[in-house]
């Protein structure tokens, strides 16, 4: 076979559509798996150096994104989206094998990230709602 290798087609994302409400990204892949992944997940995971810094020691935890909205996604090249969120968080880029990622692991990887909250004290509440 030529061209692209069938892994990757299988990763290769068939639909991504952000809901009405701009909370939930909607992400299907050529392989049939399909995620429903909230914009709160989507900013706390985000691949930015912001958030994700240059180690795992230097990973942040980011408190008050219960509520948060994606205000935009465009298109990065052929491999990747970029994700414009209301609070103007918008340095992360967010390749279609790492969006896949997060829907696999979402459960884990949201359980951590509320774990790591309480552990410092924090809320996913914002501010104004505390």
């Amino acid at each position: 076979m030529t061209g692209t290798p069938m892994t990757e087609q299988a990763d290769w994302p068939t639909e991504i559509r952000l809901s009405r409400d701009k909370r939930i990204l909607h992400v299907a892949f050529a392989s049939g798996a399909a995620y429903a992944l909230p914009a709160e997940y989507l900013r706390v995971e985000s691949p930015s150096a912001e958030v994700q810094g240059h180690a795992p020691s230097e990973r942040k935890w980011i408190p008050g994104k219960r509520e948060v909205e994606i205000l935009a996604v465009a298109a990065i090249g052929n491999y990747a989206v970029k994700l414009t969120f209301d609070d103007m968080h918008d340095t992360g880029i967010y390749a279609f094998d790492f969006l896949r990622r997060l829907g696999e692991e979402q459960a884990t990887r949201f359980s951590r990230y509320e774990e790591e909250l309480a552990a410092r004290g924090l809320s996913r509440e914002p501010a104004r709602r505390r």
